[in-house]
């Protein structure tokens, strides 16, 4: 067993119950995982200041460091409000020490006399220096610290974490693992590669990481650790891309038959984009290339991927085989299946719908045809999925707002045929490229970044919340013309935590403002019956309610021409990528449309950036691109893609697309050399790639 898999509790000064709280805290629960804990900022320890040196504005940026001798000390208040104080001197100015709790641990331990650095966060009163809670220390165990550096990291942390160890807790718990694990840590990176890429030795960027000895070394040890997370995700994506692309186990669709040119030339609804046209091509070709397909297509709401994906399945049908689409909700997958029946009209081709809530005696029925070959294209939800849904020759899937379904859930449609079918899985939310680079990486990637014609740009203003009356004026103005209106609320109910606007009042304010029989409000959340959720969006759809009230439920699936326009409630609540998705439910059909985000006066500076932003383009990926930058890459992975997050621990794929690229290009060569990483030099690397693996539930040798 590697020493670094030990528990955490054997550490001196952890224990048992503190084990438990950095494994529930901080998922802490090796010596490996607290090493790899890294600091998210450091300060700065090798600069003492003179106190008489400090003031309000000279310090206001952070933390300070003093040195002095303890003058005095004295005790204040009663109870709660009783507090501990020390007094230190340096000859230039002096400063108070303050205590509120944990004052028995302190007040005994400090002697008058001696000289200590101090550290902490100063604060100001009638121009007195004052330092509540501060770390302090002797100058011997100070002088004995400093073989570590004078950049002292500040660790990722939590509220209940805090409170029992603090930023100096978990550097002096991995200050001890250190010195267990010093010469011991093996290097998994072979020394060549080291050369070629400028990485320096592990052991050494682990060093550097927790306690650099200069700002030159933290940046060498953050390269070499940020390279090593990206290469080991690479390793993994160019490993799946490498064994999908050598398996000849593709089907071929050479031929482009009776299906294909009745729909192309009697009902395709509009010309198609040239944009639509490049894809349709990327298609064609991968198809007839003898490789599965594994194809990404991205393109904003309403930029035709419906069509796209429907002229592939018909191409498959043209050539023997059937086709399915699955979607995550049963609006969707039923909103897709109606526009299909429309769109083929009387052509010849044999669909069919299956959802969660399909009756028993027509389910029966359509897995009959199904497995007898008797339906073309199949649309459906997560019912698609199940084993008793048996195709006779599935050649081709699409998989719509695929970042809604698991890998292992995709790939159980692959296993639906001998030899897997091909995939096109489509998303109508941007992914930022750095991203789609990492999670994507193993898929083509296809852009659809033009809109119809005759579809204008959606107008999107921000009024703060001062400005209700001239929203409803403008919302009566829409209605008497005709259209519908969207109203989406962060909440259902109102939150205790949080001070955001909530469904249910303003359903109740709606239906006041907007009064029966007048108008017509309905209203549409995720704690509704499925039942009471169809009704009220069928109203909606079909112009019988004027004003649907919902929450983000509608972010994907309901497409209504009619409504044009988009309120969004609290809008500083939702996240770009999501305001962009909702923003995305108008301007469906001719006529203009708007987006209106409603936010409280007081806005953050991000939540202010973001909002302006929605106001100034509607190019989705820019907004991906920004939205990426402000919130960073969070859960990427998650249970959308593996169900294990790619949990990046130095990476910022904001920041980081250089290294990213390089990391890229080194998996890819070091694959082609390697596929089996079987060369000597590069066994140890294996550990590396499990560490990193991002599609732990797929095994293409098991459906190729």
């Amino acid at each position: 067993m590697n020493l670094l898999d030990n528990d955490i509790k054997f550490i001196p000064g952890v224990g048992e119950a503190r084990a438990k709280l950095l494994a529930k805290e901080i998922g802490v629960h090796t010596m490996r995982d607290m090493l790899y804990h890294f600091p998210f900022r450091y300060i700065d320890r090798s600069k003492v200041y003179p106190i008489g040196s400090l003031n309000e504005a000279n310090t206001s940026s952070g933390y300070i460091q003093i040195r002095g001798k303890i003058t005095g000390k004295n005790f204040f208040g009663e109870g709660r409000r009783r507090r501990f104080v020390l007094y230190l001197s340096d000859g230039t100015g002096k400063a108070e020490l303050i205590w509120f709790q944990g004052i028995k641990w302190v007040e005994n331990k400090f002697e008058l006399g001696r000289e200590y650095i101090v550290f902490g966060r100063p604060s100001f009163y009638h121009s007195e220096l004052s330092i509540v809670h501060p770390e302090i220390e002797s100058v011997e165990a100070a002088l004995a610290r400093k073989e570590r550096g004078g950049l002292q990291g500040i660790y990722p942390s939590t509220e209940k974490l805090g409170s029992a160890l603090g930023s100096k807790g978990l550097y002096n718990i991995i200050s001890k693992i250190w010195e267990r694990i010093r010469g011991t840590i093996t290097d998994y990176m072979p020394q060549y590669l080291r050369e070629r890429y400028g990485l320096i030795p592990l052991e050494e960027a682990l060093f550097n990481i927790h306690f650099p000895q200069s700002p030159t070394q933290l940046k060498q040890a953050q390269y070499r650790l940020k390279f090593d997370e990206l290469f080991g995700i690479q390793l993994n994506i160019q490993s799946l891309r490498s064994a999908r692309t050598t398996a000849k186990a593709g089907f071929y669709f050479a031929r482009v038959g009776q299906f294909f040119n009745a729909f192309y030339n009697t009902r395709l609804p509009f010309p198609l984009t040239g944009a639509q046209k490049k894809v349709i091509k990327q298609i064609r070709t991968d198809t007839v290339s003898g490789y599965q397909m594994n194809r990404l297509l991205q393109g904003d709401v309403g930029s035709g991927k419906t069509v796209v994906a429907l002229i592939s399945m018909i191409l498959a049908v043209d050539n023997g085989f059937q086709a399915c689409m699955m979607a995550p909700t049963e609006i969707l997958a039923r909103q897709h299946y109606a526009t299909i029946v429309k769109m083929v009209g009387d052509i010849g081709l044999r669909l069919a719908c299956l959802t969660g809530t399909t009756k028993t005696k027509e389910r029966r029925e359509i897995l009959a045809a199904l497995a007898a070959g008797e339906i073309d294209i199949l649309v459906g939800t997560h019912a698609l999925l199940e084993e008793r849904v048996q195709f006779a020759n599935l050649g081709f899937v699409v998989i719509d707002e695929q970042h809604r379904f698991g890998v292992e859930q995709r790939a159980r449609l692959w296993t639906k045929n001998n030899n897997p079918p091909h995939i096109l899985v489509m998303t109508a939310t941007p992914i930022p490229r750095t991203l789609a680079m990492t999670i994507y990486g193993d898929l083509d990637v296809s852009v659809i970044d033009e809109l119809p014609p005759g579809r204008k740009p959606i107008k999107t203003v921000h009024y703060y919340d001062s400005a209700r009356l001239r929203l409803f004026g403008f919302m009566r103005d829409q209605i008497a013309k005709g259209r519908q209106i969207y109203i989406v609320y962060p909440l259902i109910k109102e939150s205790e935590k949080a001070d955001y606007a909530n469904l249910e009042e303003g359903f109740a304010a709606i239906v006041q403002d907007f009064p029966l029989p007048q108008y017509r409000v309905s209203a549409c959340h995720g704690k509704m019956k499925p039942e009471d959720k169809e009704e009220s969006m069928r109203q909606f759809k079909s112009g019988e309610a004027d004003i649907l009230v919902a929450t983000s439920v509608i972010e994907v699936g309901v497409d209504v021409p009619n409504a044009s326009v988009m309120v969004i409630e609290s809008a500083e609540r939702f996240g770009l990528a999501q305001l962009h998705q909702l923003r995305g439910r108008v301007g469906r059909g001719s006529d203009q449309s708007y987006c209106i985000l409603m936010s409280g006066e007081e806005l953050s500076k991000e939540s202010r950036t973001r909002l302006e932003a929605m106001c100034q383009t509607s190019d989705g990926f820019q907004l991906a691109e920004l939205d990426l930058k402000l919130r960073g890459a969070g859960d990427i992975n998650g249970t959308q893609q593996s169900g294990e997050a790619i949990n990046f621990k130095i990476a910022n794929l904001a920041q980081d697309n250089q290294i990213l690229q390089v990391a890229q290009q080194a998996a890819i060569a070091l694959l082609t050399a390697d596929p089996a990483l079987a060369d000597e030099r590069h066994i140890a690397l294996r550990e590396l790639k499990a560490r990193y693996s991002t599609n732990k539930d797929i095994d293409f040798s098991k459906i190729s």
